[in-house]
């Protein structure tokens, strides 16, 4: 069987040869700068990096480019607050394969007040699909997984920007009980995050962004696993250290 057969998009591919400058943002940033191609994993596709690395920007390129809106929400949302995304997207080509998905959602958490408040004025009918109640009367956490929990489904492709942003640990960990269960019912993901919690999902690949471009990276070999890890086997030792320099 075809090894992409699985997937809803295969790859992205960088137009080099019509982007203007690579010394003007959002072109200079590490996750653009030396970008050919990645190819997805047909079920978790994470991005990691340091701030600055242009991994969410990277990935809301992809997602308009997919036909999202560029704050979140399915395909179907087209209210606009402030209009700052690049024009990265439009130098973007996405492989998709032979299956179109079901369902779709691109999900992050710095404008989900807006997406949240897009569907109150959408009307009360649309709530049943995000859990029957305003997600302006549950917390930031709470509404958050309820809408992975109601609103995502089978066979459905996901964007997903910094979704630890808004989860506790615990919370953390029912996500990726709740994204195990969607790829074993034909999802896809994509997943730009700090959290190494997210990133031990074993069937996946992890792109590291920094100054060399994508690497596909073991969990283990991040930055993000090996300082968490080491700060969780000694705090008081690395704190110490810290606080004296």
């Amino acid at each position: 069987m075809d090894i992409f057969a699985k997937h809803f998009v295969e790859k992205v591919i960088l137009n080099r040869e019509t982007v203007p400058s690579f010394e003007n943002y959002p072109f200079h940033l590490d996750a653009v700068r030396n970008l050919d191609s990645l190819l997805f994993h047909p079920k978790v596709t994470f991005f990691v990096g340091e701030n600055g690395s242009g991994k969410s920007t990277l990935l809301e390129a992809i997602a308009v480019k997919y036909g999202f809106n560029p704050e979140g929400g399915s395909k179907n949302f087209n209210f606009s607050n402030h209009e700052s995304h690049s024009d990265l997207h439009q130098h973007l080509t996405l492989s998709r394969g032979i299956n179109r998905p079901k369902t779709d959602y691109f999900l992050r958490a710095e404008s989900f007040f807006n997406v949240a408040t897009e569907i109150e004025n959408l009307g009360s009918s649309l709530l049943g699909s995000y859990g029957g109640k305003s997600l302006h009367e549950q917390s930031h956490g709470e509404s958050f997984l309820s809408l992975v929990m109601h609103r995502f489904g089978p066979n459905g492709f996901y964007i997903l920007d910094e979704p630890e942003a808004a989860l506790s640990p615990s919370r953390l960990l029912a996500l990726l009980v709740r994204i195990h269960d969607l790829t074993q019912q034909n999802c896809q993901f994509i997943i730009a995050t700090h959290s190494p919690i997210l990133m031990a999902y074993p069937d996946a690949t992890i792109y590291s962004l920094d100054e060399d471009g994508a690497q596909v990276t073991a969990l283990e070999e991040t930055a993000h696993w090996s300082l968490t890890a080491s700060f969780m086997r000694n705090p008081h030792a690395i704190l110490k250290n810290l606080f004296s320099e």
